[in-house]
This record gives structure tokens, C-alpha cells and sequence, in this order.
């Protein structure tokens, strides 16, 4: 493949359609500076399926029409003249994207942000950087790598896949659920570290946190286990946050972390898919690479990842249209991570009280998503019966919810609350979304139905 070795100017350019795609017609830019109505609210998400009740924005995210139709913009410009786009285009315009990452998160230095794929890529960037540290002898096999025991199902395999296969050895921090405070979450990580030091016999090179957890979803003191690992030693920290940027404040300054990322589809309001990544400027930074080798390889991550080859880069450049659709909200992306973080925790309520259960974690440990436990005349009493339960509620009732199966332990009573979903909120969402919800759920107990009883929809 005849590949460019550098996107350098070659005197090819094309402002006024860059213009275009930057900023749109100057109709749509005016309309980006007021704040946004009801209706064109509405009309952003006319998208969404109208008979389904959507209260699941944690898994996939939403993308606003406007942006994708900024991002549309963005491939119609690289379709019209691809050379032209590489060489004068591309890299600036990652560059604006990893700048305004930058001020949303407070990095030091544009440096420091990368675009990719999503938080997985991330997390094999990050590995594969141990993975050699093993190889190379720099660690000494048996050294430790500790995360927590609800770490996302492909974190977990990538840390067993690159570096417990090169030696290390993996500890999991078994964190409780239902939670009550921070102090239980601290408690358990804390014990984790001892294993994982087993005595001072090990180094533990690597913690992996997260913000908030996938499922359950709790949001977890992140600050406070960074630092709890600068005190014990911990070599570097890398915060898995997919849930995080748009969801709860994200300084990665004050954190502290070596390595932070987030996904920018899921509540950032971007087309999937695309992350940041943040790797904090230190001697060890400057060993971290792509796991995709193109011509930029050696010239930093951030540059290594805005080109990995041909392919549609136009999830990563439309974040400043992002940026300008979120500050016409009240208090911008404050504003809508509060107004989210109070709705669902008034839905997660409703809920509760309706089914007569409770909350699977206190507000304080809670985002724009929440758990709500389940009924414990529906028996949700496996990982099967949880998955079940959801595609039923989606093929008989639309509605669109996440369900867990939290394990019965020994001494539970027969009555205990073992199932559970996990509910978002989102600037679409209405009241019905969750009414729904709960009516879903009382008319399978009215009926007398459990689990066991649904037939499957296919």
C-alpha cells in the first residue's frame, strides 16, 4: 500500500471546505452559540427508535444529529480529495481534539491526550508497555499487576493476556456489592495490595481503577486509591474511566494517575467510537506505543495513533462541534452531569420503592447511572436468568436495561435481593422511559412469574 510517510504540507489546500467542516454553514454555527430548546432537543435524538424505552445511554451512548452530521462533513472531505485531506487536514484537526481533551481534563500538556479507539485500545496500549517491561527483564517474573475484581470483562483479559502470560502476577481487589461508603471499597483494596505484595516478596508494578465500574456501576474513590498506591509503593496507577468524561469531573492533575482513559462515545455525545488516552509526561512515557505499527511509529503516541493507516478518522475530529452542542445546556457539562446525576438517583428511587427493594450503592457513589434492585420473587438466580430477564423486558416490553446477577451468598435468606439493573439518565430520557420500566416489572410479578418461567424471545 502506497502509505505517505509524514502528513507534512505540500502546498495543497482547500480552507473554505475545511472551513465547512469545522464550522458548518454559518446558519448551523449561529445556532450552536444559543441554547438549545425542547424541540430542537427533541430533533437531536429524533433518531432513537420511538417505541423503545431507552434507559441504557451506559453501554453504547448517544450521538446528537448535529454531530453526526458534522461528522459526515468530515468524510465527505476526506471522500473529495484524500491526499489533500492527509497532507493538510488530518493531523491539525486531531490536534484541535486533543487540545480542547486537553482543557476538559486539565491535563499539563497536549502531549500528554491521545485519540483511539475506545477504552480497550487504551488498555492494550498500556499493557503491552508492562508486557515488554516483562520480556525485557526490566520486571522480574511473579512481579504484580492488582485491579479490582469488577473490572471491565475485556480489561481483565487484556491484563491476562499480555502480561500475566509474561510473567506477572495478577491480583484482583474483590470489592463489595451493595456498597454503603467509600471506606468499604478502600478497605478491600488495601487487603488486595498486601496479597499482592505477599509479604514484600513482590513489587506490585501496576494498579488498574476504575472510575466507575462497568457492572455494578459504582464510582469508585479513585483519588484516594492513587494515592493510596504512591504511598505503598505501587510502581504506576492506569484509571480505566469508559464511563467517566461527561458522567463525573475528570482533573487528571488532581487524580494523579500515570494513565487515564475514557471512552468520548459514551457520554460525551461523540459518534462511535473514539477515547482519550492520558499518559502522564514522565521517562517511562516516552516507551508507551500504538499496538498498530504505521510510519509514525517512534514519534510519540499521540502521533502514532492520529495515523494507523486508512481508515475514518471522523469520530476523533468532530469534538470541538461536541463542545459547542454541550455548552448550549444550562451550566454546560456540569449542568448535565448534575441534572443526570439527580434524575437517576430520583428514578433509581421511584424504582426501588415500587419493587420494594433499594439501591445497589449510596448517590454520593453514583453517576448518571444507577443500580436498582430487583424483586426477589423474580429469582433471578444466575448470570443466565439475568440475561434472560433482559432480552425478555426487551423483546415483550422495549425496554432497554442492563440486568446483574450479584450471586447469592452463603446465610442469604431465601428473600434476598440477588438481581439487579443498572439504569442510566440521559439529556433524552423522560419519565415514561422509567415507568415502563417498573410497570414491566410489576406485571411479571402480578403475573406470577419468575426467571425460570420466560420464554425466550428470539
Amino acid at each position: 500500500m502506497d502509505t505517505p510517510s509524514s502528513p507534512l504540507s505540500n502546498g495543497h489546500s482547500f480552507p473554505d471546505d475545511a472551513a465547512a467542516a469545522r464550522n458548518g454553514d454559518s446558519a448551523a454555527k449561529k445556532r450552536r452559540l444559543l441554547p438549545l430548546s425542547a424541540d430542537e432537543l427533541r430533533r437531536e435524538f429524533a433518531h432513537h427508535d420511538p417505541s423503545v424505552a431507552r434507559v441504557n445511554n451506559g453501554s453504547f451512548g448517544s450521538c446528537p444529529l448535529s454531530i453526526l452530521s458534522a461528522q459526515q462533513r468530515w468524510q465527505r472531505l476526506w471522500l473529495r480529495q484524500p491526499d489533500a485531506f492527509f497532507f493538510d487536514e488530518l493531523q491539525p484537526s486531531i490536534l484541535r481534539s486533543r487540545e480542547a481533551i486537553r482543557a476538559l481534563i486539565r491535563a499539563d500538556h497536549v502531549e500528554e491526550v491521545s485519540l483511539v479507539d475506545n477504552a480497550t485500545t487504551a488498555a492494550a496500549i498500556v499493557f503491552q508497555r508492562f508486557q515488554r517491561a516483562f520480556h525485557e527483564g526490566v520486571y522480574a517474573p511473579g512481579d504484580a499487576v492488582v485491579l479490582l475484581h469488577y473490572a471491565y470483562g475485556s480489561v481483565k483479559k487484556s491484563a491476562h493476556a499480555y502480561v500475566a502470560r509474561a510473567g506477572a502476577t495478577v491480583v484482583e481487589a474483590p470489592l463489595p456489592f451493595p456498597v454503603a461508603s467509600a471506606a468499604d471499597v478502600v478497605s478491600e483494596f488495601r487487603k488486595a495490595l498486601d496479597v499482592a505484595r505477599d509479604g514484600g516478596r513482590r513489587r506490585v508494578r501496576l494498579a488498574v481503577i476504575d472510575h466507575i465500574t462497568s457492572m455494578p456501576s459504582v464510582v469508585v474513590p479513585v483519588k484516594q486509591l492513587t494515592q493510596i498506591c504512591r504511598d505503598e509503593g505501587v510502581e504506576q496507577v492506569f484509571v480505566d474511566a469508559a464511563h467517566a468524561l461527561g458522567n463525573v469531573e475528570v482533573d487528571v492533575s488532581d487524580i494523579g494517575a500515570d494513565f487515564y482513559t475514557s471512552n468520548l462515545h459514551k457520554w460525551f455525545f461523540c459518534p462511535p467510537s473514539v477515547a482519550f488516552l492520558y499518559c502522564r509526561r514522565s521517562p517511562e512515557s516516552t516507551d508507551i506505543h500504538h499496538p498498530v505499527v504505521s510510519s509514525e511509529y517512534g514519534k510519540g503516541l499521540a502521533i502514532e495513533s492520529g495515523w494507523i493507516g486508512t481508515r475514518d478518522y471522523s469520530a476523533q475530529l468532530v469534538v470541538p462541534e461536541v463542545v459547542d452542542f454541550i455548552n448550549r445546556f444550562e451550566g454546560g457539562i456540569n449542568g448535565i452531569m448534575k441534572k443526570n446525576h439527580e434524575k437517576v438517583v430520583e428514578m433509581g428511587k421511584m424504582l426501588a420503592e415500587a419493587w420494594g427493594t433499594s439501591l445497589g450503592a449510596p448517590p454520593e457513589m453514583s453517576c448518571s447511572m444507577i443500580m436498582v434492585g430487583l424483586p426477589p420473587r423474580l429469582r433471578v438466580d444466575s448470570d443466565e436468568d439475568a440475561q434472560k430477564l433482559r432480552k425478555y423486558l426487551r423483546g415483550k416490553f422495549q425496554v432497554e436495561v442492563p440486568t446483574h446477577y450479584n450471586g447469592r451468598r452463603p446465610g442469604d435468606e431465601d428473600e434476598a435481593v440477588t438481581g439487579y439493573v443498572r439504569i442510566s439518565h440521559q439529556v433524552y430520557n423522560s419519565l415514561d422511559d422509567y415507568c415502563r420500566l417498573r410497570d414491566a416489572i410489576c406485571k411479571l410479578l402480578s403475573l406470577g412469574l419468575a426467571c425460570k418461567d420466560l420464554l425466550p424471545f428470539l
